[in-house]
């Protein structure tokens, strides 16, 4: 994979990760679980649309589709898909530090195979 690619492919993640932990972030501030019935759906919707860490991680998603395409356009898919997987990594550290999370040693341990198979897949 050629240092371009690998840059839109890494930012892809970082930002498909992000999303993740800055939604998490605002159904946390909304009190955890949300519960949508026929009779609130749409008091929930706005509710959940002014969040701004919602807001930001769904701009994050988007950014990350546009830089995503341009990654997809310098590489196989076969090695950028995969690649993904960092995203498990970034969001269980992410998760870690900024919302409290635990890393048991069985996830530690998960996320060590991960990233050894994200270092054999970029070195092929």
């Amino acid at each position: 994979m050629n240092p371009s690619a690998f840059a839109f492919i890494i930012t892809g993640v970082i930002l498909n990760a992000a999303a993740q932990l800055l939604l998490k972030a605002g159904t946390n501030a909304l009190g955890g679980a949300i519960h949508l019935t026929r009779d609130n759906w749409l008091a929930t919707g706005l509710k959940v649309a002014t969040q701004w860490p919602i807001v930001v991680g769904m701009l994050c998603y988007g950014v990350s589709l546009v830089v995503w395409i341009l990654g997809l356009s310098r590489t196989d898919v076969t090695v950028a898909y995969p690649m993904l997987s960092l995203g498990y990594v970034i969001g269980a550290v992410g998760a870690w530090m900024f919302l409290g999370e635990v890393i048991s040693p069985q996830r530690m341990l998960a996320i060590g195979v991960i990233m050894l198979g994200v270092v054999l897949l970029a070195r092929s």
